[in-house]
C-alpha cells in the first residue's frame, strides 16, 4: 500500500514544503530513502524501525520504499524520523489515513518511540500556514514554539503512540493556543542599564543617536576607556521589539537551533560579540547546508566586535555588503540562500598598537610608521560604512571615584523612541525603517541644506578627504540629530555635530 505525509525541509530560514511517500510491497526486508537525503536522513531507517518496535508497533517485514520529494532538494536534519514512522504506519494500515492531507509532520525519534525537539519549527510552521496546511504535528518541546503562528492547529506529543492515536481518534485531541503577543509584552527585560556609565558625555551622546538613527559606531580609546562597557549598553536603549521583528528574530534563531526558550519570542534586541579570531563564514554564515551566521543572528539588534584591528583584514571585508543592503546571500553549487541582516554595528579598537597614542597619562610607545600599519588592518571603505567614529579618553581620577551621574537608559530610550517616531512618520509608504537606511534620493529629499550648511560640508570633504559614502553619512546623521532635537529640516549646528563624529578621518 501506498501512503503520502507532510513535512518540511529548510532553505535558508523558509521552508520548502517536502511530500514523505512510503510504499510497502514485496521482496526482501529493508527500508530505502531516496529524494537526495543526507547523512541523518539515510540513518533514520535504524531510528524508526527501531522506535516502532520498541512502541508496540509492528514494522512489516518487506522491502518498503521511502520517497521525499521534490527528488532534486537536498533533504538535511532528523526532523524525517516522525513523517517517516507515520507514513510506514499508514502504509501498512496500522493508522488511519484520511486526515493525513490536512498535516504536517515533524519530528526526531528516540529509539523508545518518545519524540526529540528540532530545528526550524516556527519557520516551518509559518511557512504551513503560506501553504494552506491545516495543522502541524510536532514534538512536546515544540509546540510552544510553533503556536506563535496565528491560525495555524498545533498538535504536541511525547511519544509515537500519543500520535497514532491523534490519527485514530483526532476528536479526543486538542490542539495548542498560545497568545504570542501577550506573553512577548509580558517578558521582563534584564538589560545593562547606561546609568552605570561614568562620565563619557561625549559617548553616551554618540550611543544616543546611534540608537535614534540605526548608524554604525566605532569607539577609539585607550584600554580602560569604558568602551566595552558602553557597547553593551546600546540595547538597553533601542526601542522595544515589535512582533513583526520578535518574530523575525527568534524564526532565525530557531533555524540556527539557539532558541533556548522554545515556544517564546525573543523579547530584547540580539546582542552578539564574536571573538576576534572568528572566521569569514561564522560572521556571515555558510556550510554546506549554509547556516545563519553571527551578523544574521544580530539581525534587528547589534554586532559587537571588540578589539576591531584583531580582527583579520579579509574577515572584516566580508560586512562591507551586508552593511550596504541588509542581508547576505550564500551560493552554493545546488542551492542559493539569503540571510537577513539588518543590525547596528558597533566596534571598539584602540588607537595604536600600544594603546596609548594620545593618551593624557601614559605616553604612546609606538612609531608613526607602527600607526599607520596598525590603521592599514581597516579599508577604506569599510570605515566608509561606519557613520559615527568616537574617541573615548580615559576617566578623570575625581570622575573615576564620583558616584555615576548620568541618565538612566530608560530615559534616554523615550528620547530615542521619540526620534524613531518621527522618522517613521517621514518614511511613510516607504521600506525605510530609521535614518541609517536612507539612499541617496532619500538624502535629497530630507536632508535639503542652506547655503551656509552646505559650505560648512563641502570644506569637512575636501579636509578630511571624505568619500561621496562617507558625506552622505554624515548628512544621515545630522538629520538623526534633528530628529533628536525634534527639529523638521538639517541646520548647520547638525551637521557640524555629525562631522565631528569623524575622529579617524580627522586623525589620518
Amino acid at each position: 500500500m501506498l501512503a503520502r505525509v507532510w513535512s518540511a525541509s529548510l532553505l535558508g530560514i523558509d521552508a520548502v514544503k517536502v511530500g514523505v511517500e512510503v510504499d510497502v510491497a514485496g521482496g526482501l526486508p529493508a527500508i530505502v530513502v531516496v529524494g537526495l537525503p543526507d547523512t541523518a536522513v539515510q540513518e533514520s531507517k535504524e531510528r524508526v524501525k527501531t522506535a516502532l518496535k520498541n512502541a508496540g508497533f509492528a514494522c512489516p517485514m518487506r522491502r518498503i520504499v521511502v520517497n521525499l520529494t521534490p527528488a532534486d532538494l537536498r533533504k538535511e536534519g532528523p526532523s524525517f524520523d516522525l513523517p517517516i514512522s507515520v507514513g510506514i504506519l499508514a502504509a501498512s494500515e496500522q493508522v488511519s489515513v484520511d486526515r493525513l492531507e490536512h498535516y504536517l509532520f515533524l519530528g526526531e525519534l528516540s529509539l523508545d518511540g518518545s519524540l526529540r525537539p528540532v530545528a526550524g519549527v516556527l519557520a516551518i510552521a509559518a511557512a504551513a500556514k503560506q501553504l494552506g496546511i491545516t495543522g502541524i504535528v510536532v514534538p512536546a518541546d515544540n509546540a510552544r514554539e510553533a503556536a506563535v503562528v496565528a491560525g495555524l492547529k498545533v498538535y504536541g506529543f511525547q511519544h509515537i503512540s500519543e500520535v497514532a492515536d491523534f490519527l485514530t481518534n483526532p476528536a479526543q485531541h486538542q490542539p495548542l493556543q498560545v497568545n504570542a503577543l501577550e506573553e512577548l509584552e509580558q517578558q521582563p527585560l534584564h538589560l545593562p542599564d547606561l546609568r552605570d556609565v561614568k562620565g563619557q558625555a561625549h559617548a553616551r551622546r554618540a550611543l544616543e543617536i546611534a540608537a535614534a538613527g540605526g548608524h554604525n559606531l566605532i569607539f577609539v580609546g585607550p584600554p580602560g576607556s569604558g568602551k566595552t562597557m558602553l557597547a553593551r549598553r546600546l540595547p538597553s536603549i533601542l526601542p522595544p521589539l515589535s512582533f513583526a521583528e520578535a518574530l523575525e528574530v527568534t524564526q532565525i534563531h530557531s533555524v540556527a537551533g539557539l532558541l533556548k526558550d522554545r515556544g517564546r519570542l525573543v523579547a530584547t534586541r540580539p546582542f552578539r560579540s564574536p571573538h576576534h579570531s572568528a572566521s569569514g563564514p561564522s560572521l556571515v554564515g555558510g556550510g554546506s547546508f549554509p547556516k545563519p551566521g553571527e551578523i544574521s543572528l544580530a539581525h534587528r539588534g547589534v554586532l559587537f566586535l571588540d578589539e576591531l584591528t584583531e580582527f583579520k583584514r579579509d574577515v572584516l571585508e566580508f560586512l562591507r555588503q551586508p552593511l550596504e543592503d541588509g542581508c547576505v546571500t550564500i551560493s552554493r553549487t545546488r542551492q542559493s540562500v539569503a540571510f537577513p541582516a539588518q543590525f547596528t554595528l558597533v566596534a571598539s579598537t584602540n588607537p595604536c598598537p600600544c594603546g596609548y597614542f594620545g593618551d593624557t597619562v601614559q605616553a604612546c610607545t609606538c612609531s608613526p610608521r607602527a600607526r599607520e600599519q596598525y590603521w592599514a588592518r581597516l579599508s577604506g571603505p569599510l570605515m566608509d560604512r561606519i557613520d559615527l567614529q568616537v574617541g573615548v579618553n580615559r576617566l578623570k581620577p575625581e570622575e573615576i571615584t564620583q558616584q555615576p551621574t548620568g541618565e538612566s537608559s530608560q530615559v534616554v530610550r523615550q528620547r530615542v523612541q521619540a526620534a524613531r517616531d518621527r522618522a517613521c512618520q517621514r518614511f511613510q509608504n516607504t521600506p525605510l525603517r530609521c535614518n541609517a537606511e536612507m539612499k541617496s534620493e532619500h538624502l535629497r529629499r530630507w536632508c535639503q541644506l542652506d547655503g551656509a550648511t552646505r559650505s560648512l560640508l563641502e570644506n569637512a570633504i575636501r579636509k578630511l578627504g571624505l568619500s561621496v559614502r562617507a558625506s552622505d553619512r554624515i548628512l544621515k546623521v545630522a538629520r538623526t540629530i534633528a530628529d533628536l532635537s525634534g527639529d523638521e529640516v538639517v541646520q548647520t549646528a547638525h551637521v557640524a555635530e555629525a562631522i565631528q563624529y569623524r575622529t579617524i578621518d580627522r586623525m589620518q
